[in-house]
């Protein structure tokens, strides 16, 4: 019989297999023998991946060079609708105090730019606290539970924050890891921002990053919110925008 891929040099079977889509490698190839899953288990498969598409990171930076490829891969905001480009459209728990939330057009009245030219719009708050929230599903992500509880990909949270010149405000964040049956498993709360009046409206960004969490966790829980703080009637509270929860290669 004419020989077979097996008797190819291992170089050449990484590049062949290299040319096949990453979720066939690990789903299908993988369990045609040892040789090819161990293959697909080690680094050079990988690592010949990510020069063929652009992902670079130096060696010695990368523990598992699936797992980056992958995480690279899926790398994007999982906040939907950030700026209120589609209402309030995926924001769910909304606390509505005073006249509640609203959506203005940037820079807005005694406000400035965002710091990008992509984001046109911010939500904002009235004279007493408004909250809302959005839950983040990281299996319906693409976010496997093995992945998530072996790599435990660091989570970077971001959110900005403004005031307005003429009105003093408060601001906060809150950010929660969850199991599937929603237990917290870490949690980040900020101190609660006291933006004076008179500020000069400048929009300011506050971050996190969840490390070494543990396994378990499913679903990520993102609120913030904020309020006025001379209790005027309108929206004279705190500017929120661009908000983003990644997962990091």
């Amino acid at each position: 019989p004419a020989p077979g891929m097996e008797s190819l040099p291992e170089a050449v079977l990484v590049r062949i297999l290299a040319s096949l889509p990453a979720v066939e490698l690990v789903l299908v190839c993988r369990l045609v023998c040892c040789q090819w899953r161990n293959l697909v288990d080690g680094a050079a498969l990988w690592i010949l991946k990510c020069q063929q598409e652009g992902l670079t990171r130096a060696e010695s930076d990368v523990e598992n060079w699936q797992s980056f490829y992958f995480l690279s891969k899926k790398r994007r905001n999982l906040i939907k609708n950030p700026c209120g480009e589609e209402g309030f459209e995926h924001w769910g728990e909304v606390e509505n105090g005073g006249d509640g939330w609203k959506i203005e057009e940037l820079p807005g009245d005694f406000g400035k730019e965002f710091p990008s030219e992509e984001v046109h719009k911010y939500f904002v708050t009235s004279y007493e606290w408004c909250r809302k929230a959005q839950l983040i599903d990281l299996r319906a992500e693409g976010y496997w539970g093995e992945l998530m509880d072996s790599t435990q990909p660091k989570i970077m949270v971001r959110d900005w924050y403004a005031g307005r010149s003429d009105a003093g405000c408060l601001y906060e964040l809150c950010v929660k890891l969850l199991s599937e049956n929603e237990d917290v498993l870490a949690e980040y709360k900020s101190d609660t921002v006291t933006i004076p009046e008179g500020n000069d409206g400048s929009w300011t960004e506050i971050s996190h990053t969840f490390s070494s969490y543990g396994p378990g966790v499913r679903l990520v829980r993102f609120e913030h919110g904020g309020q006025d703080t001379l209790f005027w009637q309108g929206w004279y509270g705190a500017r929120v925008a661009g908000s983003s929860v990644t997962l990091e290669p």
